[in-house]
């Protein structure tokens, strides 16, 4: 699939087929994509969780339920590692020693685990799936550490379910909201 097709194709699916698990080698896709995206100072400090089988079954029984999410054969969990970046950027050739963490304008380590979230729910595109990224509320958040063993340096930002798309073609905030033009969010030069 084309570059463009897959930006043009890519939206949230919430309905999957409970019968058509994600084959293992798009399942390696989706990692490998993963994490190939960028970091600052190549810190690499995202990690993934991958819930398929009875380890799904978990999720799901954890959460409220109410929508046919929870249909999907598989969920990857980007969790960010603050420690990561602070550490990478306390070694020499980046000198900041005191690992400060105003010294970021913004946090990176959630932005680059942002953008590699971003990349599995284009792979899933790229790969005849639909996928669909949802939050995990912060209430949720020491019962999934606790289930998962997920350490408290890991900061999960959310979660993707993945799988094959049992839904319309349009569905979901876009058949009622339009999106906005390119002229109300683009500016050259100045505001």
């Amino acid at each position: 699939m084309e570059f463009q097709d897959v930006v043009r194709r890519r939206r949230m699916v919430r309905k999957f087929d409970p019968d058509r698990p994600v084959p293992p080698e798009v399942l390696d896709q989706l990692l490998h994509n993963a994490t190939r995206g960028p970091s600052a100072g190549f810190s690499q400090g995202q990690a993934f969780l991958v819930l398929q089988g009875e380890d799904l079954a978990k999720f799901w029984a954890m959460r409220p339920k109410g929508n046919d999410v929870s249909t999907a054969p598989l969920l990857i969990v980007p969790l960010s590692c603050k420690r990561v970046y602070l550490d990478r950027y306390a070694e020499p050739d980046k000198g900041w020693t005191d690992r400060d963490e105003a010294r970021w304008p913004v946090p990176f380590w959630h932005i680059d685990t942002g953008m590699a979230t971003l990349l599995i729910l284009q792979t899933a595109v790229d790969q005849g799936l639909g996928a669909l990224y949802f939050g995990i509320v912060p209430d949720d958040v020491p019962k999934f550490r606790e289930l998962y063993g997920v350490p408290d340096d890991h900061e999960p930002i959310g979660a993707v379910a993945i799988g094959y798309s049992a839904e319309p073609e349009q569905s979901g905030s876009p058949r009622t909201r339009k999106r906005r033009p390119a002229g109300e969010v683009v500016h050259h030069g100045r505001w």
